[in-house]
């Protein structure tokens, strides 16, 4: 599936994504969250798979407000400067309300693209928290929400996810890793009784044994029979709730 470069216009400036068609007419539309890298091959691949299974995927920068940057490398960007600091500055400096509102044009880029119906979003890493919100903001829009490897989802902070959760009308689903530290028990256990009160329809999956990060092929923790077992999840997912 080829990419197509578009720029997105939102409240803070312009996004830069990737689109990709499948190849019939109409689709289900997807938003693919980026993880902390930003968009880059490794995530170009994922999208190109959704759209092999047919539904249109777009892939925006959630960096765009801090210009050109990169490209960088999963394997070493938090190991090495001056990478490191520039792309903690990055992250700490986009909110999860900003992506919140970005979504809003997301959406409406997918639909003037020709997505039809509800909508489906997966994140991985940052990216996880981001397709959580963007249900709970967007809920008449937003049937399926996916997140894998995902951080902080049922953290102190006042926009943790699981804190906005009630508003959802769509399914969730969670893959964690088999240890991380930015997601342990006790945050997996928050976000599930957030969403029992919620009375949401979703799935808390632990990967035994998977590292942060394992489902993108760019990562060194990179595993790929968990990898296919989280295709398998997501696609299952997608399809029972979006065809």
């Amino acid at each position: 599936m080829a990419r197509q470069d578009i720029s997105i216009r939102t409240e803070d400036g312009t996004a830069k994504a990737g689109l990709f068609r499948p190849s019939g007419q109409p689709a289900a539309g997807v938003i693919l969250y980026m993880d902390a890298f930003g968009p880059r091959p490794a995530l170009d691949t994922m999208a190109e798979r959704l759209a092999g299974e047919g539904y249109l995927v777009l892939v925006p920068d959630l960096f765009y407000r801090f210009g050109d940057y990169g490209p960088l490398d999963a394997k070493t960007a938090f190991s090495e400067e001056p990478t490191r600091s520039a792309l903690r500055n990055m992250i700490e400096g986009t909110s999860q309300d900003m992506t919140r509102r970005d979504s809003g044009a997301f959406i409406a880029a997918l639909t003037e693209a020709g997505a039809t119906g509800r909508i489906g979003t997966v994140g991985y890493c940052m990216g996880g928290s981001r397709a959580i919100h963007a249900a709970a903001a967007y809920p008449e829009r937003i049937a399926a929400a996916a997140s894998f490897h995902g951080g902080r989802l049922a953290s102190d902070a006042p926009d943790s996810p699981h804190r906005h959760v009630s508003t959802i009308k769509g399914r969730v689903y969670v893959g964690s890793a088999g240890v991380d530290g930015s997601f342990p028990p006790e945050q997996s256990a928050l976000l599930a009784e957030a969403l029992r009160r919620a009375e949401i329809d979703h799935i808390i999956e632990n990967y035994v044994g998977m590292a942060h990060g394992w489902a993108v092929s760019d990562h060194g923790v990179y595993d790929e029979r968990g990898a296919e077992r989280h295709w398998k999840r997501l696609l299952t997912f997608f399809d029972e709730t979006l065809r």
